[in-house]
């Protein structure tokens, strides 16, 4: 049974709803692995070090400093200490509103137990946040008087008592106790500062919000020597002196923190933009994405570059892909990326390895344009590969290569997801300039947000007299320095990116990944202040995405079926084209410039490219005429023919190679030619000319020379020049590297909650005292009954439906205690409900070591 007042975190686990324990368990998902056996492991394990430091990690700034402020604070601390460490003798109103919610917040992670008048930090926590030489506080704040003076000697002490007036005491602790009575004493430490010279005050103030320590010479000024005597500098090492903590408390007015952070910073200045134009841009970016990943896939087609020995793609293959996709570096190894995590692209494990498209790029090729943003949308929600970090440093020097290893960070869904909450919170189609954004990041995860810093030393460097040691000043990190507030920047390049968000502003279908009804013109509400992000897992992400496609499909632009024509051999094609038409249009011309109308060029070069895939020039000319609203120009009319007349009258085949051509003036002219000369021809008929060449090599030498030779086969006919592509094997998308446990769903949490009670339960249920001396078992032992005693005791409990304490011994020979409501005993087997698995089990008698009844109010 729990006492009123617990005396322990697992009492006052104790008196938690089951609500609140899943909530203890979906803040803090390290705890149920595995699940614990009763409250007492639970609470045992939600005060190891990394549990806690892993749960200090997550809170906001305000829920840190009350538990800052907690580890300096008396322990217990009553709330009102507690309230004036956070707002100062002259209180704070905003403080004041905002303590009992952040006071929730470290209750409900079981950083901090007990009733209002007796609230305690748990131990470690204690641990990690009380300032100590090695590890200074946030707060700035040293040892206090006891803990400073710990070390002097009785008669220093009595020394100290008479230069402030103190009578002297018979022994050290109570000379403490006077001194700290002193220093708290709001009246009695204004008085004593009264007499102090300027320049201790001064002396004063430098060390007043931290760090505490400085250094004095052997032979202290005399404004240092009046501090020294007095104790409001005590000694901290060989030349060292730190000002107490309740001094500093004292020239605070009260205060742990200098600058309290009772509220998140404001999302402002807004933005306001019509909904709909958002909508608009993040549609036509989210086209232009899907042209760019298709242009990427075309671009590999035929194979990929190669893989790096350790993983990965090389400087000069990106910028190579950089350049056909005409974009930077940086936005390539982004696509690359988003098309790697999507399962489009991989290595196609050979010997000599390079990238290429794998099989599932084909099928999201045919997909329409919409069900193909989410397939990219999907994979981008949950991925923990960070494009950002390609081209820096890894730990030992070596430069991050796209595609390879080393770029998952943990933390990128979380600050993704994060990111478009945030945006999700504002109006619909209001955007907010992203400094805000990332002061709003760094509020809610500190200790994440701050950058590693240097360690300090192991005692305070001497310094320059009555100067503090130099550190670096307390506050966050600024936004280039610290991991979150990169991975937020390129959360939102990389939204915008995708038509997520539109000049900034999340469009409405970017609304439904998060599950945020879309139709409402207002603000979705602000999330509850400190609580967590939770992103979305992939399958998650695949559902959302889905949605989100159906609405963003409205707003994509419809594919064309014509281009038009110009006079200077040139098409535009005024919108996106069909595919086919696209791919036709690919190779009968060359893409000049890209964007809302793309440009072709007719070249004699493109022209030869379509004939040589099997076309003739009446195919050529029905097709323009098709396809353009306007009339096909003379000129290029002109060239289609031209080069048709030229096209396949020299016919080269293997011999190893040969020239074939009715017109023996023009083979005559071929040998003529100086430029031939590499080829080594020589005529073996008038119409014939062998080459000590490859076909290939000849072919593309011809064509050097301004020639339009076609390949033959053996039979003669003209091949058809149709590469085919190259696919990877079947190959399964990266998977995401959790940032920790995964957040448990309703389903285990409800099942954790019932199995931690149960044990709980076996473990604390009051039993009857029993009646033979065999039955009353040692604290904390199984309980031993005889064989008779416990058949006749488990026969009683079926009879009267009661239950029953039992220790149980599996085949393993693990041993275990259980509370069960016995339903039937027979053939040497009790069928009991077991509280613990809660199920019906049946236990072989003999197993059993003993049996105890149940107090009447036990269960």
């Amino acid at each position: 049974m729990t006492t009123a007042t617990p005396r322990t975190l697992a009492e006052e686990l104790r008196t938690r709803s089951d609500r609140g324990l899943a909530g203890l368990l979906r803040a803090r998902p390290d705890l149920l692995n595995p699940v614990p056996g009763d409250l007492t492991q639970l609470a045992t394990r939600a005060g190891t070090r990394a549990s806690v430091v892993r749960a200090v990690e997550r809170l906001d700034t305000f829920a840190l400093q009350t538990a800052e402020a907690l580890a300096v604070a008396p322990d217990p601390c009553p709330y009102g200490t507690l309230a004036a460490l956070m707002a100062g003798d002259a209180g704070d109103a905003a403080v004041a509103a905002a303590l009992p919610g952040a006071l929730a917040a470290l209750r409900a992670q079981a950083l901090v137990w007990g009733p209002d008048d007796r609230l305690r930090l748990v131990r470690t926590a204690r641990e990690l946040l009380t300032p100590s030489p090695t590890r200074p506080s946030p707060t700035g704040l040293g040892p206090t008087v006891a803990e400073a003076t710990a070390g002097m000697s009785p008669g220093r002490l009595q020394e100290v008592l008479a230069a402030v007036e103190l009578p002297a005491t018979h022994d050290p602790v109570s000379a403490v106790a006077a001194l700290t009575a002193l220093f708290c004493d709001r009246a009695g430490m204004a008085a004593l500062l009264d007499t102090a010279p300027a320049e201790a005050v001064a002396v004063l103030d430098k060390l007043l919000w931290g760090p505490p320590y400085g250094a004095v010479t052997d032979r202290p000024a005399a404004h240092l020597q009046w501090l020294l005597d007095r104790g409001l500098l005590l000694p901290a090492g060989a030349r060292n002196v730190v000002l107490p903590r309740e001094a500093a408390l004292h020239l605070r007015a009260g205060r742990a923190h200098r600058a309290p952070e009772p509220a998140p910073p404001a999302l402002a200045p807004a933005t306001a933009r019509d909904p709909q134009l958002v909508d608009n841009a993040a549609a036509g970016q989210a086209y232009t994405a899907l042209a760019t990943v298709e242009e990427l896939l075309k671009e590999w087609d035929l194979g990929g570059p190669p893989v790096l020995r350790a993983g990965g793609l090389s400087v000069r293959d990106l910028k190579r892909t950089a350049t056909a996709l005409d974009t930077t570096e940086q936005l390539a190894a982004f696509w690359l990326e988003l098309a790697y995590a999507a399962g489009l692209i991989a290595s196609d494990g050979e010997a000599d390895e390079r990238y290429a498209a794998t099989p599932a790029a084909e099928e999201w090729l045919q997909l329409p344009d919409h069900e193909r943003w989410a397939v990219l949308v999907a994979a981008w929600l949950p991925a923990t590969r960070t494009p950002g970090v390609v081209g820096t440093a890894d730990a030992k020097g070596r430069a991050l290569a796209a595609l390879g290893p080393h770029l998952d960070r943990s933390p990128a869904p979380e600050v993704r997801h994060r990111v478009l909450t945030l945006l999700a919170t504002l109006a619909p189609g209001t955007s907010v300039p992203e400094p805000t954004l990332l002061s709003r990041l760094r509020w809610e995860r500190p200790l994440r947000a701050a950058a590693p810093a240097a360690q300090p030393p192991a005692s305070p460097a001497p310094q320059t007299t009555g100067q503090p040691p130099a550190t670096a000043p307390d506050g966050p990190a600024g936004p280039a320095e610290d991991l979150r507030s990169r991975l937020a920047q390129g959360a939102l390049a990389e939204a915008e990116l995708l038509g997520v968000t539109g000049r900034g502003a999340l469009a409405t279908h970017g609304r439904t990944l998060l599950g945020t009804a879309p139709t409402t013109t207002e603000a979705a509400p602000a999330p509850e202040a400190g609580t967590a992000a939770t992103p979305l897992t992939p399958a998650e992400a695949t559902t959302t995405a889905a949605r989100a496609a159906v609405l963003l499909a409205p707003l994509l632009p419809e594919p064309l079926d014509h281009v038009l024509l110009q006079a200077d051999l040139t098409a535009v094609a005024p919108g996106p084209l069909h595919r086919p038409l696209a791919e036709a249009l690919g190779v009968l011309a060359d893409v000049e410039s890209k964007g809302g109308a793309t440009v072709y060029r007719f070249t004699p070069a493109s022209v030869r490219r379509a004939l040589d895939t099997g076309r003739s020039a009446a195919e050529l000319q029905e097709f323009l005429t098709t396809h353009s609203r306007t009339p096909v120009p003379q000129p290029l009319a002109y060239l289609v023919d031209d080069v048709a007349r030229k096209h396949g009258q020299l016919r080269i085949g293997a011999a190893t190679a040969y020239v074939r051509c009715d017109d023996d003036a023009l083979l005559a002219e071929i040998l003529a030619d100086r430029r031939a000369a590499a080829l080594r021809l020589r005529r073996l008929a008038p119409t014939v000319l062998a080459a000590q060449c490859a076909p290939e090599q000849l072919l593309d030498g011809l064509r050097a020379m301004g020639y339009a030779p076609a390949a033959e086969s053996a039979a003669g006919d003209v091949l058809v020049a149709r590469p085919d592509t190259y696919r990877t094997p079947p190959r399964t998308a990266p998977a995401p590297v959790p940032d920790g446990p995964p957040p448990p769903d309703r389903t285990l949490l409800e099942a954790a909650v019932r199995a931690i009670r149960a044990g709980d339960l076996a473990a604390t249920a009051e039993r009857k005292p029993a009646t033979a001396p065999t039955g009353a078992p040692a604290p904390g032992a199984l309980p031993r009954t005889t064989s008779a005693e416990t058949l006749a005791t488990m026969q009683a409990a079926v009879l009267t439906s009661s239950p029953v304490w039992i220790g149980y011994v599996n085949a393993d020979g693990a041993a275990s205690q259980r509370v069960i409501a016995p339903v039937r005993v027979e053939g040497g087997y009790v069928t009991a409900y077991d509280h613990t698995s809660d199920e019906v089990r049946t236990y072989p008698l003999h197993r059993i070591t003993g049996v105890s009844e149940l107090a009447d109010d036990a269960v």
